[in-house]
C-alpha cells in the first residue's frame, strides 16, 4: 500500500506532462528551437551593432558599454548551441544550413570559439576605443566565418 501512494504523483505529474506535450499543435516541438535561436542572433546582431556603431563614432565608446557588447554576445554564445535538436532543420524561416547537423563536431568547435573568444574579450575590460577595437575584431571573425559554413545566405 505504501508503494501505490509514493506512486500515485509520479504518475500523475507524468500523465500531465504526456497530456501538456500531446496537445502542443504539430511542429511545435521544433518551432520553438528555432523561435530562440532567431532571438539569439537577434540579439548578438543588437550588441554588434553597437559595437560598430562605437567603432565607428557614431556611439561615444565606454568601457561600460563595451563591456556590455562582449556580455552580450557571450550570453548569446553560451545558450546558442541548445537550439539545433535534429527536428528543427526546417521551417520557420530558419537560417541555418544543413552543415550543422552534417558536420556537428565543427559546428560544435565554432560554437566553443565563439564562446572562448567573447570570454576573452570580456575578461580584457578594453579601457579605450583602440583595445576594444583589437577584442570586438577578434569576436567578429567568429560571426563572419559560422554565417559562412553554417548560415544559409538569403540575400
Amino acid at each position: 500500500m505504501h508503494f501505490y501512494r509514493r506512486c500515485v504523483p509520479v504518475v500523475a505529474a507524468l500523465a500531465v506532462g504526456a497530456a501538456t506535450f500531446a496537445s502542443l499543435p504539430a511542429g511545435a516541438q521544433s518551432t520553438n528551437p528555432i523561435e530562440m535561436r532567431q532571438k539569439l542572433m537577434k540579439q548578438n546582431g543588437q550588441a554588434a551593432k553597437l559595437g560598430v556603431q562605437m567603432l565607428k563614432g557614431q556611439q561615444t565608446y565606454s568601457p561600460q558599454k563595451g563591456e556590455e557588447v562582449f556580455t552580450r554576445m557571450h550570453d548569446v554564445a553560451m545558450k546558442f548551441g541548445d537550439y539545433f535538436p535534429a527536428d528543427s532543420k526546417t521551417g520557420h524561416k530558419t537560417d541555418a544550413a544543413p552543415a550543422i547537423w552534417q558536420k556537428p563536431d565543427a559546428f560544435k568547435a565554432a560554437l566553443v570559439k565563439f564562446q572562448t573568444d567573447t570570454a576573452a574579450a570580456m575578461q580584457a575590460k578594453p579601457q579605450d576605443l583602440k583595445a576594444f577595437g583589437q577584442q570586438f575584431g577578434m569576436v567578429a571573425k567568429n560571426c563572419k566565418s559560422c554565417h559562412q559554413e553554417f548560415r544559409v545566405d538569403r540575400g
